[in-house]
């Protein structure tokens, strides 16, 4: 995949968008190698994910006037990566690691194409895994309090590496307003129930009280709501009468690690689409 890209757009549907776009390709001499498109009839935008290359270089700046033309005339917003590029990632946890070691692993596996240049916690439990991978540790403990300077600091380890998306594994606070502004549609959070059920804290004793056959788990865009965000990834599991809440929570952590993992994954890939309240995933 030396030199191919990803082009992602979205606007207003109309007719001729495929056309116009695959157009500027053919001209080019560039090759499709996969392509998704939706057009969503209720909000009547239009969405895509062009896979093309190669091209001679890792420079995409000879399709810019192209798709900037294209874009005036479709109010169209898009964006070109290298498929190589992966994003940079800052990880945030408090006491529960399963999410945590999983994305770790995942990632330096090679099965997460992202980079990971630092983890932030309100507890001081995973320096040591962080230590493991190498990867810088903040320990930045919170109060009601201390949350508005807290937040800074986040932001700031945002600017400094250059992070992209932020990814709550397990992390047990309720972000602010200003916060979930700032990072707008680069906030993933894994919520340990099937969504919109049982919201807010111990969704698995939730579940165990009202006797449920079915947990699962939920990935989301994080907004000012709680656990209101556009849902990116959802698992489910059967249970039965038989298990406790703590089985729940056992059961319950694996299908976590596993959504969490795709919903980054498919960000990462260039797959998801934020539309309205919902999201598209290709």
């Amino acid at each position: 995949m030396a030199n191919d890209h990803i082009l992602t757009l979205s606007c207003p549907d109309k007719p001729g968008i495929v056309h116009a776009v695959t157009g500027i390709f053919a001209r080019k001499g560039h090759n499709i190698l996969e392509l998704q498109q939706f057009s969503d009839a209720t909000s009547q935008k239009f969405f895509m994910r062009v896979h093309f290359g190669p091209t001679p270089t890792e420079s995409t700046e000879h399709l810019g006037p192209a798709f900037d033309s294209l874009a005036g005339e479709y109010s169209m917003a898009y964006d070109i990566r290298p498929v190589a590029q992966k994003p940079r990632v800052l990880i945030m946890v408090s006491k529960i690691g399963h999410c945590l070691n999983d994305l770790l692993f995942r990632a330096k596996t090679g099965q997460l194409p992202i980079d990971i240049p630092v983890i932030v916690s309100n507890h001081p439990d995973f320096a040591p895994l962080a230590a493991s991978y190498g990867i810088e540790f903040h320990h930045l403990p919170v109060t009601r309090e201390t949350k508005a300077a807290q937040e800074s600091q986040i932001l700031e380890l945002v600017r400094q590496h250059n992070v992209e998306l932020v990814v709550l594994a397990r992390y047990m606070q309720v972000l602010s307003p200003t916060l979930c502004e700032a990072m707008s549609g680069r906030i993933i959070n894994i919520h340990h129930s099937f969504l919109p059920s049982f919201k807010g804290a111990k969704p698995y004793h939730q579940a165990y009280e009202r006797g449920v056959k079915i947990i699962g788990a939920t990935a989301h865009f994080v907004t000012a709501d709680l656990d209101e965000g556009p849902i990116i990834e959802q698992r489910v599991a059967r249970v039965d009468h038989s298990m406790s809440p703590k089985a729940l929570v056992d059961e319950g952590s694996n299908i976590e690690s596993q959504v969490l993992a795709a919903a980054v994954k498919w960000y990462a890939e260039r797959r998801v689409f934020l539309n309205g309240t919902k999201t598209v995933v290709f």
